[in-house]
């Protein structure tokens, strides 16, 4: 389990690239580069780590799911991911 601070300041960082992404976009266009400094660091998606929805971890993750592959396989393995069942050959 993550520590909280870790998703909230995630959860910050997304706030702040939503909040900006309209305007970086606009000095990106006029190729204001000087503009695009004064911004933030954090309003850069490029900031942005993907983690676990569930328990905030940062590695393992799936994109498909948004969670981590440690969830992913309890969550499957109790059957709450439909059309995802354990394999066997």
């Amino acid at each position: 389990m993550a520590k909280e601070s870790m998703k909230a300041r995630e959860r910050k960082r997304q706030k702040m690239v939503e909040k900006y992404a309209e305007k970086r976009a606009a000095l990106k266009a006029e190729g204001d580069f000087i503009g695009l400094q004064k911004l933030p660091k954090n309003a850069s998606p490029v900031r942005l780590h993907n983690r676990c929805q569930l328990s905030g971890r940062p590695k393992g993750y799936m994109r498909q799911f948004g969670i981590s592959r440690i969830e992913f396989r309890e969550m499957a393995l109790n059957g709450l991911i439909p059309g995802i069942k354990k394999a066997s050959w």
